[in-house]
């Protein structure tokens, strides 16, 4: 592991545990050569996923990215960013237990959208605009239409008139 102060290759782990979440591991380094103290959290891998683009390109996955992206649907949205992270570590966990190793990026899209439709509904519009390439005003009206058919019907309390 390369210092991010000095640049050196020389670092020794001084102490290992889990993250809170339990998604990686969390290690305190010493940098032999400056002595600089930093963090690392290493995750592990169960398997090298590939994704098939629509373009027919096939890229490595980058968990990195994919958290970037929720983050820029969740912009600004009151959402803790631990459950952000266990919604990101859910969705690597489905993509390596399917089994195949290339997945395409439309069922990654829709994982995503699926996952931020639990967690926060602007940040599910939000990804939904760019995922479906909203052109016009009306792709936004159709969506949320579809949207509001999709909630449940609301059951009347014991008190109000049937």
């Amino acid at each position: 592991m390369r210092c991010p102060y000095c640049g050196a290759d020389n670092t020794q782990v001084k102490d290992s545990r889990p993250s809170e979440d339990s998604s990686a591991i969390r290690r305190r380094r010493v940098c032999v050569d400056c002595g600089g103290r930093f963090t690392t959290f290493e995750r592990v891998q169960l398997r090298e996923l590939w994704v098939l683009k629509r373009n027919g390109r096939r890229v490595p996955f980058d968990r990195d990215k994919l958290m970037r992206s929720v983050q820029v649907a969740l912009r600004k949205r009151p959402v803790d960013p631990e459950r952000v992270e266990r919604m990101v570590s859910g969705i690597v966990r489905q993509l390596e237990s399917r089994g195949e190793q290339d997945i395409p990026s439309e069922e990654i899209g829709l994982l995503v959208m699926e996952a931020l439709k639990g967690l926060d509904d602007v940040a599910y519009v939000r990804f939904a605009s760019v995922y479906r390439d909203f052109r016009e005003a009306k792709d936004f009206r159709t969506f949320l239409g579809e949207l509001a058919s999709e909630e449940p019907p609301r059951i009347a309390a014991a008190d109000e008139d049937v």
